[in-house]
């Protein structure tokens, strides 16, 4: 990609997201979210591959539509109220449209059909993009918003955004297509409790983000795109495939790690809310995700084939130092006895 071209794109994707989150007015968010599609569609499409052409196409046309959802559901409420502010949204109508265009923006279900593909036909790099930076704009209306949100419609979304993102991980081989079922599903947890206690909306967001950040970059450090390229790759770096496990235990939610705590404390927020089934049903759902996350974490280091690999020199690769992955990955495994420091602020 030209340097230009790159500076550009990255500069309007940090200004459209903080347009965006630091925005009261809806016309203001929109055009945000407008400079924010138009600056990742180039690192989409930069490989000039029929797949990530598709890709780009299917990214344009839904977030177009999940645009102009959010300048129509604006426009319906300023007609019927006078106001523009995004704290303000009052109408019924307004309030299912914006639900929809948002959960259009983030990939929740039943409206995820196009971020499985997309991240499919992009590259790790810009997979990371689109799982954790694109996703901040959005999130942040729906905070905004909260107060105007229908209950039973976000539970609903938010459930089936869990099983969704659990089921359909099981049988994937493509690490972008397992992690992108993976945000799916951690958007559902976001969701479900946005209403009730938006902070801890916005600490999982951080956490998963972190995460996320830290499986990527592992990913992209051993150039693993499959599963079966994950099963070998021990071979070059043993100690990052060991930290990778760790992280992806942690993604998953299991304790002692740090991606335990959101987890926690939203089961126990919606159990202060009379929420105990829906509790439970979101627990058991994240069952499912377990699965693929130890599979993942099985393919990486927990098993390692017998035989030998007919790769040229797979024993001999430059180990450079990437201090980035390192520090989000320790973070990522350690940060749960800070908890009781945590629960106050929620």
């Amino acid at each position: 990609m030209n340097p230009y071209t790159k500076l550009v794109s990255t500069t309007s994707m940090f200004l459209g997201t903080t347009i965006t989150i630091s925005s009261n007015h809806w016309i203001l968010a929109w055009t945000g979210l407008e400079i924010n599609t138009m600056a990742i569609i180039p690192f989409i499409c930069k490989s000039h591959h029929p797949r990530a052409i598709e890709a780009t196409i299917k990214y344009f046309l839904t977030q177009s539509t999940a645009s102009a959802l959010i300048l129509f559901s604006s426009m319906t409420n300023a007609w019927s109220s006078g106001q523009w502010d995004i704290t303000q949204l009052n109408h019924p109508t307004s309030t299912l449209l914006f639900t929809m265009a948002i959960s259009i923006k983030l990939g929740l279900v039943p409206f995820h059909f196009w971020f499985p593909e997309v991240l499919q036909g992009s590259s790790l790099t810009t997979a990371l993009l689109l799982s954790t930076l694109m996703k901040l704009p959005p999130i942040t209306l729906l905070i905004l918003s909260s107060q105007s949100l229908n209950p039973t419609l976000i539970t609903l979304l938010a459930l089936l955004s869990t099983l969704i993102g659990g089921w359909m991980g099981l049988n994937q081989t493509q690490t972008r297509k397992i992690l992108a079922f993976s945000s799916i599903s951690h958007l559902g947890w976001m969701t479900i409790i946005i209403i009730y206690n938006p902070k801890l909306t916005t600490l999982t967001f951080i956490l998963y983000t972190m995460m996320t950040t830290a499986v990527f970059l592992s990913l992209n450090q051993t150039k693993i795109l499959k599963l079966s390229t994950m099963m070998i790759s021990w071979t070059k770096t043993p100690m990052l495939n060991a930290t990778l496990m760790l992280t992806l235990l942690s993604l998953a939610g299991l304790p002692p790690l740090t991606g335990f705590m959101p987890k926690w404390l939203i089961i126990q927020e919606l159990t202060k809310q009379e929420m105990t089934p829906t509790a439970t049903t979101i627990t058991m759902l994240s069952l499912l995700g377990l699965f693929f996350y130890l599979r993942l974490a099985y393919h990486s280091t927990i098993t390692l084939p017998p035989n030998s690999t007919n790769y040229m020199k797979l024993w001999h690769t430059n180990k450079t130092l990437n201090t980035p992955a390192a520090i989000l990955t320790a973070l990522s495994t350690s940060l749960l006895p800070l908890s009781p420091l945590i629960i106050p602020m929620t």
